[in-house]
C-alpha cells in the first residue's frame, strides 16, 4: 500500500514539473485530479507553492518598477492566504479520517499537525527541483557545482527524513498513540476589523 508521503510525493513532483513547463505565474492551473479529493488539493498545494516561490523571485528583482513591486506585494499576500486556507483544509480531511479513532491513555498531541509537515514536504520538492538545475548548469564554476550537488544531498536526505515522520506521524494518529488539534491561524494583518491600519480609516 502506498504511503501518504509517497502519493504527496509524487503528486508534488507532477504539479511541480508541470508548473515548470511554462514557468510562468499566470500560467492556468490544470489540476488533473477530480476535484474536492485529497489529491487535487496536494497538487493545487504545491501549484500555489511553485507560483509563490517565483513571486518571490520576480519582487527581489532590484530593476523592479515600485508600482509593478507593489502590485505583487498584494498577490503575494493573496497568495499566502490561499496556501494557509489550502493547509488548514487538508487537516480537515486528516480530521474527518480520523474522527472514530479512541485515543489511548497518555496520547500525545505532535508540535505541528499533519497538514503543516505536508505543507514543509511541499516546499522541499522546490527546493530541491531547483537546486538540482543549478546542479545542471554549465556556465557556472566547479566550487558552484560542488555546492550545489552538496546541498542537494542534504535535501534529498531532509525529505526522506521528512517523508518518515509524517507517515509515523499520521500512523501514530491512527493508532491513537497521538492526537490532532488544528489552531486556524487567526491571521490579523488580512482582516479589515483587527488590523489597526485597515479599521483606523473606517
Amino acid at each position: 500500500m502506498k504511503t501518504f508521503s509517497k502519493k504527496s510525493n509524487e503528486i508534488f513532483n507532477l504539479a511541480t514539473t508541470n508548473y515548470h513547463i511554462t514557468d510562468s505565474v499566470d500560467a492556468q492551473i490544470s489540476n488533473p485530479f477530480e476535484v474536492k479529493t485529497i489529491e487535487y488539493y496536494l497538487y493545487l498545494k504545491n501549484w500555489i507553492d511553485a507560483v509563490q516561490w517565483h513571486f518571490e523571485d520576480i519582487i527581489r528583482d532590484p530593476a523592479i518598477d515600485p508600482v509593478d513591486a507593489l502590485a505583487l506585494k498584494r498577490r503575494i499576500d493573496k497568495s499566502n492566504q490561499d496556501r494557509t486556507d489550502l493547509v488548514e483544509l487538508i487537516d480537515s480531511y486528516f480530521l474527518d479520517l480520523y474522527k472514530e479513532v479512541k485515543q489511548q491513555e497518555g496520547a500525545l498531541i505532535n508540535t505541528e499537525s499533519p497538514a503543516w509537515a505536508i505543507d514543509r514536504l511541499s516546499i522541499l520538492i522546490l527546493k530541491i527541483y531547483h537546486m538540482q538545475q543549478e546542479v545542471d548548469r554549465t556556465d557556472t564554476t566547479p566550487e558552484h557545482h560542488e555546492q550545489c550537488a552538496t546541498k542537494l544531498a542534504i535535501l534529498l536526505e531532509q525529505q526522506a527524513d521528512l517523508s518518515t515522520a509524517i507517515d509515523q506521524l499520521l500512523n501514530d494518529i491512527e493508532q491513537g498513540k497521538k492526537y490532532m488539534k488544528v489552531y486556524k491561524q487567526m491571521k490579523m494583518y488580512n482582516d479589515p476589523n483587527l488590523n489597526p491600519v485597515l479599521y483606523g480609516q473606517k
